[in-house]
């Protein structure tokens, strides 16, 4: 038997230390945290989704009482992006959280979920999505979402089992 593990690859750097366009996603995201719909959690969520065509789309967690129905701000940005925009690849998407002393500390990270919507963007446009995670002790920077789910399940085959 052989063992072998996985190696999650990120930067960890400042808002001021991102590119313009990528501090300027991270900010919508924070912006986006405002229209949260989280009466439940109290936990608003936001993200900034790049189209590669420049276009930036946002979203917000959307609660429900009956909560397997929640969208976290991910899905709400992506499938959005998707719907305005089908032939646009994703280029980058933005996250940021609030709990009730403001903006998380510790950069908030996709749910299982939404960590597969991403992969499967990627599998679509066969491009990696860079992913920022804010936090107020930093930004977790990631080149793909490879790097947060590293054995996605993907539908579309690869070449290699075409053969």
């Amino acid at each position: 038997m052989k063992s072998l593990q996985f190696a999650v690859h990120y930067d960890e750097c400042a808002l001021d230390e991102l590119c313009p366009e990528e501090r300027q996603l991270v900010m919508a995201a924070m912006e986006a945290t405002e229209r949260s719909y989280s009466p439940y959690s109290r936990f608003r969520v936001g993200a900034a989704v790049l189209m590669d065509d420049g276009h930036t789309v946002t979203g917000s967690n959307q609660e429900n009482s009956a909560y397997p129905v929640t969208l976290c701000a991910e899905r709400v940005a992506l499938f959005a992006a998707a719907h305005g925009h089908p032939d646009v690849p994703v280029t980058a998407i933005a996250l940021a959280a609030q709990d009730s002393g403001g903006f998380t500390v510790r950069p908030v990270t996709p749910c299982g979920s939404c960590r597969q919507v991403l992969a499967e963007m990627e599998s679509r446009f066969h491009r990696p999505i860079t992913v920022l995670m804010y936090g107020t002790s930093g930004i977790w920077r990631t080149a793909g979402v490879v790097n947060l789910l590293p054995l996605a399940f993907d539908s579309i085959p690869s070449q290699e089992s075409q053969v």
